[in-house]
């Protein structure tokens, strides 16, 4: 299963490569103020779709662009074509396609590909978490906050939400080292399973935006809640790092602390 899901995420994200040297302003379209949607983002998903069809035409599938796909079966793919449309039409690298491979809602395999980074993150459950097929990932050994790169995100002010993460950066930012911003929260994941950033959190995601990234973060060693330390995630809000950072970060978000 998962050299299907690497070689479909390849695929698709050759596909965003080829399509982005002559994407213009009349391919864009807006699904709010902020949120931008473009034609390759549907050519993508429309790609993936078909292929798991082809292979398992009875799975269910949920996709960003297309919703869901329901034949009342235990199996269901979760796929987000582009993850950070906004930097992938202007230009930016911080975009992947996330593909997850669930079995009675359980994520069982997950794939983070970043086609102009060059980076492919897989995980399979129970067989840890890797980057381009050679390196294991482990997340960061940190456990000071000061000490701490974290990454959010914005899709409450999409979503219009009050209070917004505004509101928790302001909180959070005096904290901790410092913080960066790529736009997609499935590269945001993955780099927090790798080590490269120490945690994640962010509100109004949606499944399509996580499947993936939770399940490289898990396999990586860390551990993924909701922003009040459940597993109501990504409902209500989802935070990502290993505990000690994860239970810090839920304090100056004035949530309850996790058991330590």
């Amino acid at each position: 299963m998962i050299e299907f899901m690497k070689k479909l995420a390849w695929d698709a994200g050759e596909i965003c490569l080829k399509e982005s040297a002559q994407l213009s302003a009349d391919d864009l379209d807006f699904k709010g103020l902020r949120d931008l949607v473009t034609v390759v983002d549907a050519k993508v998903e429309d790609f993936v779709i078909a292929a798991i069809q082809e292979k398992f035409p009875d799975h269910d599938i949920i996709g960003e662009e297309t919703g869901i796909t329901d034949h009342g079966s235990d199996h269901r793919w979760i796929i987000d074509p582009i993850d950070g449309t906004t930097s992938y039409f202007h230009g930016q690298p911080f975009y992947s396609v996330s593909i997850a491979f669930q079995h009675k809602k359980i994520t069982q395999a997950g794939v983070v590909y970043a086609p102009a980074l060059g980076q492919l993150f897989t995980a399979v459950r129970g067989e840890g978490a890797w980057l381009n097929g050679a390196t294991r990932l482990s997340v960061s050994p940190a456990t000071e906050m000061i000490n701490a790169v974290l990454a959010t995100g914005f899709a409450c002010l999409r979503a219009g939400r009050e209070p917004n993460n505004i509101h928790y950066l302001t909180k959070v930012l005096p904290h901790i080292r410092d913080i960066r911003r790529c736009g997609s929260a499935a590269i945001d994941l993955a780099y927090v399973a790798a080590g490269k950033l120490e945690g994640f959190w962010e509100m109004d995601l949606n499944i399509y935006d996580i499947a993936a990234g939770v399940l490289l973060v898990e396999e990586a060693g860390g551990i993924v809640t909701d922003m009040s330390g459940g597993n109501e995630y990504p409902v209500r809000g989802i935070v990502a790092a290993n505990k000690k950072i994860a239970c810090d970060l839920l304090d100056l978000l004035e949530r309850p602390k996790l058991q330590q």
